[in-house]
């Protein structure tokens, strides 16, 4: 593996076991299972999508009653006047 012979595994090892101790370890090897693991879940739907598109639901643009009442809900402050 990358030209790495035991002895300098060994030295790796604890040279991480030194930087970020016992407790840590598990943690991080553990954060990096997650991350990779969500890494294949995003690939294959991704993998998916391209490969049917059409499946995919389309969103529908709001009417311009539906716009209009968007705009009317919102708080906006009143303006500023220059004079």
């Amino acid at each position: 593996m990358f030209g790495l012979g035991p002895g300098e595994m060994l030295m790796a090892l604890v040279a991480i076991l030194l930087l970020f101790g016992a407790k840590r370890i598990p943690e991080i090897a553990g954060s990096f299972g997650k991350g990779i693991r969500e890494f294949k879940k995003n690939m294959s739907d991704v993998q998916k999508e391209i490969e049917a598109p059409e499946s995919r639901p389309v969103d529908r643009l709001p009417s311009a009653s539906e716009r209009a009442e968007r705009v009317a809900d919102e708080d906006r402050p009143e303006p500023k006047k220059l004079i």
